[in-house]
Parts: C-alpha cells; structure tokens; sequence
C-alpha cells in the first residue's frame, strides 16, 4: 500500500489485538515522540537567523543526501535484481525528472503495476494462515470509499475556500495516500508541496530532512516539522498537529478498509505482480528525489562531494547510527 510502512504495519498489529482503538494506541505509541521532538526542532529552528546559520543548514543537507544515497541502494538490491526491473526504475526516474510533479508520480507507479502485472512471474503457496480482522467487510469498504471522496474532494475545497489550514491537510493528506516506498520516497512529494508556494523555504526544508535522520520512529514524522516551520499561520504545534494527522489519516483509512480482504488480495497472482513493478518504480522516483531537489540544491562542489562520500560510507559500511552521523554533519557544517 501508498504510505508509511512501518507506521501501517503497527496500525495493523493495533486493529488485529484491540480494534480499532489499539491501531490508534499503537500509533501513538509509535509516532508521537519523534513528532513531538522534530515540532520543538522545528520552533528552535525558525527562531534563528537563517543567514547565519548557513553552514549548519548546509551539513544536515549533506547528510540527508547521504541518507538518500543509502536507501536508493538498499532499495535497488532488493527490488532490482534483474534487467527489467532495472529498465523500469531507470526509465521512471527519467520521466519524473523531465515532468516533475506529483501526478506524473502517480502515472508512473500505475504504469509501473501495470507492466509489472503483464512480464513478471511470481510463486503462491496456499500455505498461509488465515487472519482475523475484527473488522466487517462493509465498514472497511466505507473506509476505503471515504478515502476515495476524501481524495477527490479536498483539493476543490481547499482550492474553494483558499484557508491555509484547508490546504496544508488536503496537500499532505494527498501525499500520504500517494507515497509508494517508505519515509524517503515522501521527500519529492512534499517538497512539491510546500516548497513552490514558499511555505518552507528548500534550505529549511532539507536541513529538517536531515533532522529527521536523527529521530526514532517513522520518517513520515517529517511532516511535522513542515508543519511547525511553514511561513503561513497557523504554523508552531497547531501546523505540526494538522500536518501530522493529514499525512497519516489514509494509513488509518486505508489499512483498516484493507484489512478485511487481505486474505483474499494476497493469494491474488496478478496483485502480487504488479507490486514486483511498483516496487522498482519506487527505486527510480527516488533517484530522480536524489537528483531533484537534493544533489542540485546541496552539493556544490567537490568539497561537498567527499562530505556526501564520508557520511555515506559512515552509514553504509561502519553503520553508525543516523543521529551520530547528523550531529557530525551538523558540526562539520559549521566549523569547516
């Protein structure tokens, strides 16, 4: 499913042990810290001079380039093992960078399924215990219609009614129910989002990026962030509440109205296809993300270059953990 992965897989386990209050327990449990910090990072970070802090903004960016490296390669060893698989991401990430938005996004990963569904072959076994969803098929498919409206309608009313709250929810709300991949693929998405109507600034925007490096908990807390530094009011914890609760709402909506078919979408040979081309399409619209806006706004010269190398190298191959090496690019950026 669009979203964050590690988010819906604990609003599962939530729906399966308690109904739908233990999939809202579980999230809580799961998000609200690392929100709750990257709101308060957020607050500090728009109470400083953003001149002046040029080279601790340009280090976090360096590291969130690092990250991204990372998960491009993670991402390409596990769902791009073959020639095809490795033609459509190429060709994804091309066709995003040349009509960069975000419905070409979506165009691109239902092409991707399609042809997924139509070249790959896949095994299924009917060995596979059945799951208790405490949850009836009607309700889940009056989830997954009030998704469907939610979608549909937000942008005519946000773009009805010109209220900055309005906007901030439908914009995040879409590119929660759109994001195939994880936390790193929301980045190209979001930054299309809020960065073209100056609600954040692109330096502002990655360096919160390179924050959130640092956090426990899902990437998608990110949103957050954006929410607490927009240069619209309300911005502080009331941006970060609204921007943290549109970016997860279709998880919520999308994982409790799915839930009560899975048994029956998971045997299906054809869903299991067409996932084998969403999953590559990923890969390339986070190689077109690596180039736009990260590498072209972030590494400037070769200087930056070897910074991009050593962070990668710390995270890849000495595995040192993402906040250490977020407090390194911080101190780097500012003293070097």
């Amino acid at each position: 499913m669009p979203g964050p992965s590690s988010s819906q897989v604990g609003i599962a386990i939530g729906l399966m042990r308690a109904g739908v209050i233990g999939s809202i327990a579980a999230w809580l449990g799961f998000t609200l810290p690392s929100a709750t910090v990257l709101i308060c990072l957020g607050l500090g970070i728009t109470q400083f001079d953003i001149a002046s802090n040029l080279g601790l903004l340009h280090g976090l960016k360096l590291v969130a380039a690092a990250v991204i490296a990372q998960a491009i390669w993670a991402m390409a060893k596990n769902y791009c093992t073959d020639l095809s698989r490795i033609c459509i991401a190429l060709a994804s990430a091309a066709i995003i960078l040349m009509v960069p938005n975000s419905l070409t996004q979506v165009a691109v990963i239902v092409a991707s399924g399609l042809i997924g569904a139509l070249i790959f072959n896949t095994k299924t076994t009917d060995k596979q215990t059945f799951i208790h969803i405490p949850v009836r098929r009607k309700t889940g498919l009056i989830l997954l219609i009030l998704l469907t409206l939610l979608l549909l309608t937000l942008p005519l009313i946000a773009q009805k009614t010109q209220s900055y709250p309005i906007n901030l929810f439908a914009n995040l709300f879409q590119t929660g129910s759109l994001v195939f991949g994880g936390g790193h693929v929301v980045l190209p998405l979001l930054q299309s989002q809020v960065v073209p109507t100056a609600w954040v600034d692109n330096d502002t925007f990655l360096a919160g990026y390179g924050l959130t490096q640092a956090m426990p908990g899902p990437l998608f807390t990110f949103a957050a962030y954006i929410g607490a530094v927009s240069s619209q009011a309300p911005s502080g914890w009331t941006g970060g509440l609204i921007a943290l609760v549109a970016i997860f709402s279709p998880s919520f909506l999308m994982v409790i109205g799915i839930m009560p078919f899975w048994d029956q979408l998971r045997k299906n040979s054809s869903i299991q296809r067409s996932i084998l081309g969403v999953n590559s399409a990923v890969v390339g619209i986070l190689i077109a993300a690596f180039y736009s806006p990260v590498w072209i706004s972030t590494v400037l010269n070769m200087k930056d270059i070897g910074f991009v190398i050593l962070f990668y190298l710390l995270l890849q191959k000495w595995k040192l953990p993402p906040w250490l090496v977020v407090l390194l690019g911080a101190i780097l950026g500012v003293f070097i």
